[in-house]
């Protein structure tokens, strides 16, 4: 009597199995795909909605006022020159003069339009106004809104290559505090999948705190910059052993995380407004100073400061990487922390040291832009943005990708001023990042993650 083969399906052992079921069915790669895919998604939505957050117009806790700088490429600040601000039937409200860093201020009896002039005859010699000597103005409830006079010293030689210089070393120097900023943020990321949108606060309390040292308690800028990067470590530590190692050892998945982020940025960035109030504020016994002429380029004392400090400490972090043991172990975690912790390596305490060597970065990062800039409640969330562009631009998770990322956004943002009015600078570093990512998804140094 002849059997019917029989139709039970047994697996051949002899059968190769095909590459794609190999690696897409694997749950690592299909959840590591998956959240950078989700990640890359959410930062484009968020790139969106803060341009914003990046408008002259910020709110303010002293009620409404007009503020500005005058200063040229070439000489600086300009001191010394009145504001006049009215209403717009022609009823003046004040006049204020420029002081030595170039600032003015002018409170406001409330919302509504307004129109800034600047009397133009009693610039220096030299610099001539580019542009009308008046603008329209209109302020929201709460706001302080910024408005800028052009100036011309002559520096921009009126042919193009001059202030393509000046203006690629402006992007090489703002990059470069983006990319301190952003390599915490960067390794946070490869390391625990935590998109942290807080690391913008991190940048504002080393600012402010770097104030509060400065002005309040009468130490110079450098031992406060030490205690600013101090307690912003501090601060990275208690964010990781308070909040998100015990959210890890729950099992909280990457988006709850990510909404718990959001909400300690919101937390944070109003509580420091709360005791740091809405104002910009200076460093005492810092000034921007007069530039100094370096041929196709000019530079101030706090810019070559910025960006000597800037490179010392990223090349510093980039052999501590490459040649220490933590550095290896940060890599290794950041690569595969399974893999990582099976190799004997104690996966909470490399992630313990990236906290505070990211916060303590990002902290030293919002000196260094407070020196540059004002000192204000929410100059962290304003970087925020870029931070995220760099990180995403140069490769999710990884500290090298953030300095490529970061240069690269800085570089950018600035050489669109050519062809593209201040204001909108922003949103081609949006536009930058929108395309590299439809060319290059994974980024600039990122790897490719296989799916399907």
């Amino acid at each position: 009597m002849t059997h019917a083969p029989s139709r039970v399906c047994r697996e051949d052992p002899r059968r190769t199995p095909s590459p794609s079921a190999g690696r897409a069915g694997t749950p690592g790669h299909r959840g590591s795909a998956g959240r950078r895919t989700l990640l890359r998604l959410l930062l484009v939505a968020f790139f969106g909605l803060a341009i914003a957050a990046l408008t002259p117009g910020v709110a303010s806790a002293e009620g409404e006022q007009v503020t500005g700088t005058l200063r040229t490429s070439g000489s600086g600040p300009v001191e010394g020159v009145d504001i006049t601000v009215a209403t717009a039937d022609g009823t003046e409200i004040d006049t204020v003069t420029t002081d030595d860093e170039g600032k003015w201020a002018v409170p406001l009896p409330g919302p509504g339009p307004y129109v800034v002039s600047i009397d133009g005859d009693a610039l220096p010699d030299g610099v001539s106004l580019d542009g009308e000597p008046t603008r329209n103005v209109t302020v929201q409830p709460g706001f302080s809104q910024a408005v800028s006079f052009g100036l011309e010293d002559g520096s921009r030689n009126s042919g193009g290559p001059i202030r393509a210089v000046q203006l690629l070393v402006d992007g090489l120097r703002f990059g470069l505090l983006i990319a301190m900023c952003s390599v915490g943020l960067s390794l946070i990321f490869g390391t625990t999948g935590l998109t942290n949108f807080a690391h913008g606060e991190l940048v504002t309390i080393g600012a402010v705190v770097a104030w509060f040292v400065n002005v309040e308690g009468g130490l110079s800028i450098v031992p406060a910059a030490i205690i600013a990067v101090i307690v912003g470590a501090a601060v990275g530590a208690l964010n990781e052993l308070a909040i998100w190692r015990p959210l890890r050892k729950r099992g909280t998945g990457l988006v709850a995380a990510l909404v718990v982020s959001i909400g300690l940025s919101l937390a944070l960035r109003y509580l420091i407004q709360i005791v740091f109030e809405g104002r910009s504020r200076s460093y005492q016994g810092v000034t921007s100073g007069r530039a100094n002429d370096f041929g196709a380029f000019r530079l101030t004392d706090a810019d070559l400061t910025s960006i000597i400090v800037s490179v010392v400490v990223l090349v510093g972090i980039a052999l501590m990487l490459q040649r220490t043991k933590i550095g290896k172990a940060m890599r290794a975690v950041s690569d595969n922390r399974d893999l990582a912790a099976s190799s004997g390596i104690n996966v909470n305490r490399v992630i313990l040291i990236v906290w505070v060597m990211g916060a303590a970065l990002a902290a030293l990062g919002g000196v260094l832009l407070g020196i540059s800039d004002d000192v204000q409640w929410d100059m962290g969330f304003r970087l925020l943005l870029l931070m995220f562009a760099g990180v995403t631009l140069g490769g999710l998770g990884t500290a090298y990708g953030a300095l490529v990322g970061g240069l690269t956004v800085g570089v950018f943002v600035q050489m669109s001023t050519l062809v593209v009015p201040t204001d909108l600078k922003y949103v081609v570093g949006l536009l930058l990042l929108i395309v590299v990512l439809v060319v290059r998804p994974q980024g600039i140094l990122g790897s490719r993650v296989r799916i399907g």
